[in-house]
């Protein structure tokens, strides 16, 4: 039996990976797929009931409810094979819906630059899924370009709390949000990537107001949030005042890695070839044409190479490093496959996947084929658009400079 995964450097992809699954690792995946089975969500259940049951089954699994926590915070401490077992098997199966916003984005920075008190504090709660976090990034002139950041936040006198005002924008979920992870400026004398600082703030509180932003599909998940004259206690400071540009990088990374949504693109690739089968076209089906079928081919290729990119992203995780540069490629790549899989599923639709925001008619996956399309344009804009990652690949991966 081969290794179950094996990733070294500067060989061809072909010579440097291997992902047969060893005996170790079709126990586990059998042990997932159980799992799964046998707690799935039943019909006409209690669905807020059977979600956090289900979290607090995985737990019992071992740290399955925190799948990328580390060991030492509860985490399972799974091999790069078991990790890509666990998106693989999730993918395709009911598992209960989830915000990353607290376990995947915040709860790293915690880990690595917040006081034991800021961990002992919060942590506890996000693992628990009772607090929803929201993230305090983007402003009206400071989105792609974050570090010109103006959202101010000023030291009282007795040196007790800050007072922060300004404005933050794309805000997704503010409105059910019980924190907010806020960067704020504390110093503008030196160059914009300094005298940031990583703030946590109570949305329930004066001077706090949220304003919905309906986008494009019609959803309203995203907001503008404004706060003045708010008060955080400086226990609230994840880190050292000034310094949370570093911090914020590595939050990013976290999040763009989990945007590119690989496991969910596979997922949905099957799906698009089913749904394009069953549209007829000639003696045949959509997936007959030639057309057709070579947009779907050159897409599961693209998929496919992507997919490699982030087991390596995986591999590097296991043995310790922090998300690198892969993070933007799988980032771009990830969500521009989204994108078009959207893109065929409304071609796929065709006339019927106009009438998204009436009366369904046609065939029954074209009634949100639209929406779904609509929706994916901001894929590439959020958690740094593609022209963003462009950039960091050419600097950090190419070696070009400006």
């Amino acid at each position: 039996m081969r290794n179950s995964l094996s990733l070294r450097t500067a060989k061809p992809i072909e010579d440097v990976m291997d992902i047969d699954l060893n005996s170790d690792d079709l126990h586990f995946q059998k042990s997932v797929r159980q799992f799964l089975s046998d707690n799935s969500y039943v019909a006409g259940n209690d669905y807020s009931e059977w979600r956090l049951n289900w979290f607090r089954l995985a737990r019992d699994q071992g740290g399955w409810d925190v799948p990328k926590w580390p060991e030492k915070f509860g985490g399972p401490g799974w091999t790069p094979t078991q990790h890509y077992i666990w998106e693989q098997e999730t993918a395709r199966a009911q598992t209960p819906w989830d915000l990353p916003f607290g376990l995947s984005m915040l709860a790293p920075v915690l880990m690595n630059y917040g006081s034991e008190e800021q961990q002992q504090r919060f942590l506890p709660d996000i693992r628990d899924r009772k607090v929803n976090w929201c993230q305090g990034y983007s402003e009206p002139n400071a989105g792609s370009d974050l570090a010109n950041l103006k959202t101010k936040a000023e030291l009282s006198a007795d040196g007790s709390h800050y007072v922060v005002n300004g404005t933050k924008i794309w805000t997704t979920l503010a409105h059910i949000a019980d924190w907010i992870f806020c960067l704020t400026r504390t110093d503008d004398s030196g160059k914009k990537q300094d005298g940031i600082t990583f703030l946590l703030i109570p949305m329930k509180q004066a001077g706090i107001e949220v304003k919905p932003i309906i986008t494009l599909g019609g959803a309203h998940s995203v907001n503008m949030v404004h706060l003045t004259d708010v008060k955080v206690p400086v226990e609230n400071r994840v880190g050292e005042e000034g310094k949370a540009w570093t911090y914020a990088k590595g939050l990013l990374a976290h999040e763009r890695t989990g945007l590119a949504g690989i496991s969910r693109s596979l997922v949905a690739l099957e799906k698009l070839r089913k749904q394009a089968g069953s549209v007829t076209r000639g003696n045949g089906s959509l997936l007959d044409d030639p057309s057709y079928r070579l947009k779907v081919a050159e897409l599961e290729v693209e998929l496919m190479a992507t997919e490699f990119t982030e087991l390596r992203s995986l591999a590097s995780a296991a043995a310790g490093a922090e998300p690198g540069p892969e993070s933007s490629i799988l980032k771009l790549k990830g969500t521009e496959i989204q994108q078009r899989l959207q893109k065929l599923t409304v071609e796929a639709g065709g006339i019927y996947s106009a009438a998204w925001g009436a009366t369904p008619v046609g065939h029954t996956f074209a009634h949100g084929g639209m929406s779904g399309y609509l929706a994916s344009r901001a894929y590439t804009i959020y958690g740094g658009a593609s022209e963003v990652q462009r950039d960091v690949i050419a600097k950090n991966v190419l070696g070009l400079k400006k």
